[in-house]
This record gives structure tokens, sequence and C-alpha cells, in this order.
């Protein structure tokens, strides 16, 4: 099962690098989005807290 986990991380790195090379605009977007995602929670529990 050790081989499967392997191979199915190998793919996710080369869609990524795949992505990244092919669509740089809309890699960056999605960072952008994810961490976003962060500041996001962030502000809500300094919202409760307050």
């Amino acid at each position: 099962m050790s081989w499967l986990k392997k191979i199915a991380m190998i793919l996710v790195v080369a869609f990524a690098l795949y992505y990244l090379f092919t669509r740089p605009e809309d890699a960056a977007a999605a960072v952008r989005s994810f961490f976003g995602a962060f500041t996001s929670i962030g502000t809500f529990f300094d919202e409760l807290a307050s």
C-alpha cells in the first residue's frame, strides 16, 4: 500500500508543477485565495473575541 501512496503523491506533485508552468496566473490566484481563507478565519475569530 505504501507504493500506492508514493505514486499518488508523485502524480499530485506532477500535476501541480504542470499547472504552475502552463498557467502561472491561475496558480498564483489559487494560492492567494488559499491564504486568503486563513485571513478570513483569523478575522472571524478576532471579531468573536471582541
